[in-house]
Protein backbone atom coordinates (compact mmCIF):
# COMPACT_ATOMS: atom_id res chain seq x y z
CA UNK A 1 0.00 0.00 0.00
CA UNK A 2 1.15 3.26 -0.99
CA UNK A 3 -0.04 6.44 1.05
CA UNK A 4 0.48 10.12 -0.17
CA UNK A 5 -0.92 13.14 -0.50
CA UNK A 6 -0.10 14.04 -4.02
CA UNK A 7 -1.77 10.97 -6.15
CA UNK A 8 -0.46 12.50 -9.58
CA UNK A 9 2.83 13.32 -8.56
CA UNK A 10 3.34 9.81 -6.92
CA UNK A 11 2.03 7.61 -10.04
CA UNK A 12 4.16 9.74 -12.16
CA UNK A 13 7.23 8.68 -10.27
CA UNK A 14 6.12 4.70 -10.02
CA UNK A 15 5.47 5.09 -13.99
CA UNK A 16 9.15 6.31 -14.57
CA UNK A 17 10.67 3.83 -12.20
CA UNK A 18 9.01 1.20 -13.64
CA UNK A 19 9.70 2.33 -17.55
CA UNK A 20 5.71 1.97 -18.46
CA UNK A 21 5.17 3.19 -21.92
CA UNK A 22 1.60 3.23 -22.88
CA UNK A 23 -0.93 3.36 -20.32
CA UNK A 24 -4.85 2.86 -21.46
CA UNK A 25 -7.44 5.33 -19.38
CA UNK A 26 -10.92 6.28 -19.19
CA UNK A 27 -11.31 10.00 -20.48
CA UNK A 28 -14.72 10.13 -18.36
CA UNK A 29 -12.64 9.42 -15.24
CA UNK A 30 -10.48 11.89 -15.69
CA UNK A 31 -10.72 15.99 -16.06
CA UNK A 32 -8.47 18.58 -17.93
CA UNK A 33 -6.50 19.58 -15.38
CA UNK A 34 -5.62 15.71 -13.88
CA UNK A 35 -4.69 15.02 -16.94
CA UNK A 36 -2.17 17.37 -17.88
CA UNK A 37 -1.29 17.06 -14.34
CA UNK A 38 -0.46 13.60 -14.85
CA UNK A 39 1.04 13.78 -18.41
CA UNK A 40 3.16 16.61 -17.94
CA UNK A 41 6.72 15.81 -18.91
CA UNK A 42 6.35 11.87 -19.08
CA UNK A 43 7.87 9.81 -21.97
CA UNK A 44 4.68 7.61 -21.60
CA UNK A 45 1.89 7.07 -23.77
CA UNK A 46 -1.87 7.37 -22.56
CA UNK A 47 -4.58 5.94 -24.60
CA UNK A 48 -8.13 6.58 -24.29
CA UNK A 49 -10.21 4.32 -24.18
CA UNK A 50 -14.15 4.76 -22.68
CA UNK A 51 -15.17 2.99 -20.05
CA UNK A 52 -12.72 -0.11 -20.31
CA UNK A 53 -12.60 -0.57 -16.18
CA UNK A 54 -16.54 -0.24 -16.28
CA UNK A 55 -16.29 -3.04 -18.24
CA UNK A 56 -13.68 -5.48 -16.84
CA UNK A 57 -15.57 -4.48 -13.50
CA UNK A 58 -19.10 -6.05 -15.00
CA UNK A 59 -17.53 -9.26 -14.55
CA UNK A 60 -17.25 -10.00 -10.34
CA UNK A 61 -14.96 -12.14 -9.01
CA UNK A 62 -16.64 -14.64 -6.25
CA UNK A 63 -15.56 -12.92 -3.31
CA UNK A 64 -17.21 -9.89 -5.04
CA UNK A 65 -20.95 -12.32 -5.18
CA UNK A 66 -20.95 -13.04 -1.60
CA UNK A 67 -20.23 -9.34 -0.01
CA UNK A 68 -22.80 -8.15 -2.66
CA UNK A 69 -25.01 -11.42 -1.85
CA UNK A 70 -24.03 -10.05 2.07
CA UNK A 71 -25.12 -6.52 1.28
CA UNK A 72 -28.26 -7.81 -0.17
CA UNK A 73 -29.51 -10.13 2.99
CA UNK A 74 -28.82 -7.38 5.13
CA UNK A 75 -31.04 -5.10 2.87
CA UNK A 76 -33.54 -7.41 2.83
CA UNK A 77 -34.00 -8.11 6.93
CA UNK A 78 -33.71 -4.09 6.89
CA UNK A 79 -37.30 -3.92 4.45
CA UNK A 80 -38.87 -6.52 7.12
CA UNK A 81 -38.05 -3.59 9.89
CA UNK A 82 -39.23 -0.42 7.56
CA UNK A 83 -42.10 -2.10 6.98
CA UNK A 84 -42.92 -1.67 11.12
CA UNK A 85 -42.29 1.70 10.92
CA UNK A 86 -46.03 2.27 8.64
CA UNK A 87 -48.73 3.54 11.17
CA UNK A 88 -51.30 6.30 10.53
CA UNK A 89 -49.79 9.73 10.40
CA UNK A 90 -45.91 8.96 9.87
CA UNK A 91 -45.08 11.30 6.57
CA UNK A 92 -42.47 10.41 3.80
CA UNK A 93 -39.93 12.38 6.02
CA UNK A 94 -40.10 10.42 8.93
CA UNK A 95 -40.73 7.49 7.03
CA UNK A 96 -36.85 8.27 5.28
CA UNK A 97 -35.18 9.18 8.14
CA UNK A 98 -36.04 6.28 10.47
CA UNK A 99 -35.34 3.81 7.28
CA UNK A 100 -32.09 4.93 6.74
CA UNK A 101 -31.43 4.24 10.53
CA UNK A 102 -32.64 0.90 10.39
CA UNK A 103 -30.90 0.58 7.06
CA UNK A 104 -27.55 1.48 8.41
CA UNK A 105 -27.92 -0.90 11.62
CA UNK A 106 -27.47 3.10 13.55
CA UNK A 107 -24.32 3.82 11.43
CA UNK A 108 -22.79 0.65 11.23
CA UNK A 109 -23.27 0.66 7.34
CA UNK A 110 -23.13 3.52 4.64
CA UNK A 111 -26.71 3.97 2.22
CA UNK A 112 -25.56 2.62 -1.16
CA UNK A 113 -27.89 5.98 -2.27
CA UNK A 114 -30.31 7.91 -0.92
CA UNK A 115 -33.63 5.82 -0.10
CA UNK A 116 -36.82 6.49 -1.42
CA UNK A 117 -39.91 6.08 0.70
CA UNK A 118 -42.89 7.17 -1.81
CA UNK A 119 -46.85 6.95 0.02
CA UNK A 120 -49.44 6.88 -2.66
CA UNK A 121 -48.95 9.46 -5.30
CA UNK A 122 -45.67 10.17 -4.79
CA UNK A 123 -45.19 6.74 -5.49
CA UNK A 124 -45.83 7.35 -9.33
CA UNK A 125 -42.89 9.45 -9.62
CA UNK A 126 -39.84 6.67 -10.07
CA UNK A 127 -37.07 8.96 -8.35
CA UNK A 128 -39.55 10.64 -5.55
CA UNK A 129 -38.38 13.07 -3.18
CA UNK A 130 -39.70 13.01 0.42
CA UNK A 131 -42.57 15.13 1.56
CA UNK A 132 -45.22 15.96 3.79
CA UNK A 133 -47.58 12.94 2.38
CA UNK A 134 -48.81 11.04 5.37
CA UNK A 135 -49.02 7.49 5.50
CA UNK A 136 -53.22 6.13 5.96
CA UNK A 137 -55.00 3.44 6.53
CA UNK A 138 -54.84 1.88 3.01
CA UNK A 139 -51.57 3.50 1.68
CA UNK A 140 -49.71 2.09 -0.82
CA UNK A 141 -45.88 2.65 0.22
CA UNK A 142 -42.92 2.03 -2.35
CA UNK A 143 -39.44 1.72 -0.94
CA UNK A 144 -36.24 1.60 -2.78
CA UNK A 145 -33.08 1.58 -0.69
CA UNK A 146 -29.92 -0.64 -0.53
CA UNK A 147 -26.74 -0.36 1.82
CA UNK A 148 -22.75 -0.84 1.28
CA UNK A 149 -21.37 -4.12 2.93
CA UNK A 150 -17.47 -3.86 2.78
CA UNK A 151 -17.64 -1.36 -0.04
CA UNK A 152 -20.35 -3.07 -1.79
CA UNK A 153 -23.68 -2.16 -2.76
CA UNK A 154 -27.16 -3.50 -2.55
CA UNK A 155 -30.24 -2.34 -4.49
CA UNK A 156 -33.75 -3.77 -3.31
CA UNK A 157 -37.35 -1.79 -4.25
CA UNK A 158 -40.43 -3.03 -2.62
CA UNK A 159 -43.79 -1.82 -3.02
CA UNK A 160 -46.43 -2.57 -0.30
CA UNK A 161 -49.70 -2.55 -1.52
CA UNK A 162 -53.21 -2.50 -0.02
CA UNK A 163 -54.33 -5.62 -0.94
CA UNK A 164 -58.17 -4.78 -0.96
CA UNK A 165 -57.19 -2.41 -3.77
CA UNK A 166 -58.05 -4.15 -7.03
CA UNK A 167 -56.24 -1.80 -9.36
CA UNK A 168 -53.28 -1.92 -7.10
CA UNK A 169 -53.34 -5.79 -6.83
CA UNK A 170 -53.76 -6.04 -10.49
CA UNK A 171 -50.85 -3.92 -11.22
CA UNK A 172 -48.62 -5.11 -8.61
CA UNK A 173 -49.29 -8.41 -10.42
CA UNK A 174 -48.42 -7.46 -13.47
CA UNK A 175 -44.94 -6.19 -12.44
CA UNK A 176 -44.15 -9.25 -10.34
CA UNK A 177 -44.84 -11.32 -13.45
CA UNK A 178 -42.79 -9.63 -15.80
CA UNK A 179 -39.79 -9.75 -13.17
CA UNK A 180 -40.32 -13.44 -12.59
CA UNK A 181 -40.45 -13.83 -16.39
CA UNK A 182 -37.43 -12.16 -17.05
CA UNK A 183 -35.18 -14.09 -13.84
CA UNK A 184 -36.60 -17.28 -15.85
CA UNK A 185 -36.13 -16.59 -19.02
CA UNK A 186 -32.45 -14.97 -19.48
CA UNK A 187 -29.60 -16.83 -20.35
CA UNK A 188 -26.13 -15.40 -20.53
CA UNK A 189 -25.29 -14.74 -24.25
CA UNK A 190 -28.45 -12.43 -24.70
CA UNK A 191 -28.39 -8.75 -25.63
CA UNK A 192 -28.98 -6.93 -22.80
CA UNK A 193 -31.94 -5.35 -24.65
CA UNK A 194 -33.67 -8.64 -25.52
CA UNK A 195 -33.67 -9.06 -21.57
CA UNK A 196 -35.33 -5.85 -20.97
CA UNK A 197 -37.96 -6.73 -24.18
CA UNK A 198 -39.28 -9.47 -21.78
CA UNK A 199 -40.42 -7.45 -19.09
CA UNK A 200 -41.66 -5.02 -21.30
CA UNK A 201 -43.60 -7.45 -23.53
CA UNK A 202 -45.85 -8.92 -20.52
CA UNK A 203 -46.53 -5.38 -19.16
CA UNK A 204 -47.65 -4.56 -22.65
CA UNK A 205 -49.74 -6.96 -23.68
CA UNK A 206 -51.48 -6.40 -20.32
CA UNK A 207 -52.45 -2.20 -21.21
CA UNK A 208 -49.87 -0.86 -19.02
CA UNK A 209 -46.80 -0.45 -21.84
CA UNK A 210 -46.66 3.36 -21.37
CA UNK A 211 -46.58 3.69 -17.72
CA UNK A 212 -43.15 1.86 -17.43
CA UNK A 213 -41.18 4.39 -18.39
CA UNK A 214 -37.38 3.43 -17.36
CA UNK A 215 -34.65 0.68 -18.02
CA UNK A 216 -35.39 -3.12 -17.11
CA UNK A 217 -32.11 -2.77 -14.01
CA UNK A 218 -28.87 -1.59 -14.38
CA UNK A 219 -25.27 -3.54 -13.26
CA UNK A 220 -24.33 -3.57 -9.08
CA UNK A 221 -21.08 -3.23 -7.39
CA UNK A 222 -18.62 -0.82 -5.50
CA UNK A 223 -20.91 2.07 -7.70
CA UNK A 224 -24.53 1.54 -7.71
CA UNK A 225 -25.17 1.97 -11.29
CA UNK A 226 -22.30 -0.08 -12.99
CA UNK A 227 -22.50 -2.43 -16.25
CA UNK A 228 -24.61 -4.26 -17.81
CA UNK A 229 -27.33 -1.19 -18.72
CA UNK A 230 -30.52 -3.44 -19.10
CA UNK A 231 -32.36 -1.14 -21.68
CA UNK A 232 -33.66 -1.00 -24.73
CA UNK A 233 -31.05 0.46 -26.66
CA UNK A 234 -28.18 -1.60 -24.65
CA UNK A 235 -25.54 -2.91 -26.87
CA UNK A 236 -24.50 -4.90 -23.30
CA UNK A 237 -24.29 -9.23 -23.62
CA UNK A 238 -25.24 -10.61 -20.40
CA UNK A 239 -22.35 -13.16 -19.16
CA UNK A 240 -21.52 -15.09 -16.14
CA UNK A 241 -20.66 -13.42 -13.15
CA UNK A 242 -22.71 -10.39 -13.92
CA UNK A 243 -24.71 -8.93 -11.15
CA UNK A 244 -27.39 -6.29 -11.96
CA UNK A 245 -30.63 -5.31 -11.01
CA UNK A 246 -33.89 -6.63 -12.37
CA UNK A 247 -36.56 -3.72 -11.81
CA UNK A 248 -39.80 -3.60 -13.82
CA UNK A 249 -42.35 -1.24 -12.65
CA UNK A 250 -45.49 0.61 -13.49
CA UNK A 251 -46.27 4.21 -12.80
CA UNK A 252 -50.11 5.51 -13.09
CA UNK A 253 -49.77 9.74 -12.67
CA UNK A 254 -51.82 10.86 -10.25
CA UNK A 255 -52.37 7.11 -8.32
CA UNK A 256 -49.38 5.39 -7.54
CA UNK A 257 -46.79 3.02 -8.44
CA UNK A 258 -45.09 -0.51 -8.50
CA UNK A 259 -41.78 -1.25 -8.80
CA UNK A 260 -39.91 -4.65 -7.45
CA UNK A 261 -36.34 -5.09 -7.59
CA UNK A 262 -33.97 -7.72 -6.60
CA UNK A 263 -30.65 -7.95 -7.90
CA UNK A 264 -29.40 -11.15 -9.48
CA UNK A 265 -25.71 -12.78 -9.97
CA UNK A 266 -25.76 -14.83 -13.66
CA UNK A 267 -24.01 -18.36 -12.52
CA UNK A 268 -23.87 -21.54 -15.33
CA UNK A 269 -25.62 -19.29 -17.81
CA UNK A 270 -29.17 -18.68 -15.69
CA UNK A 271 -30.02 -15.64 -13.13
CA UNK A 272 -29.88 -16.35 -9.45
CA UNK A 273 -31.50 -13.98 -6.75
CA UNK A 274 -29.19 -12.90 -4.34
Amino acid sequence: MIITNDIFKTAKKLIKKAKIKKILFDPYEFNLAQYIKLTKNISCKFIQKPHFLKHKRAIKCENEIELIKKAMQKTRAGFKDIKKLFSLGIDEIELNYKSKHILTNKGRYQLSFQPITAIDKNSAKPHAKPDNTKYQKKSLVLVDAGIKYKRYCSDRTETFINKKDKLQQKVYDIVQKAQQKVISKLRAGDKASSVDKIARDVIEKAGFGKYFVHSLGHGVGLDIHEYPVLSQKSKDIIQNNMIFSVEPGIYLPGKFGVRIEDCVVVQDGKAVVL
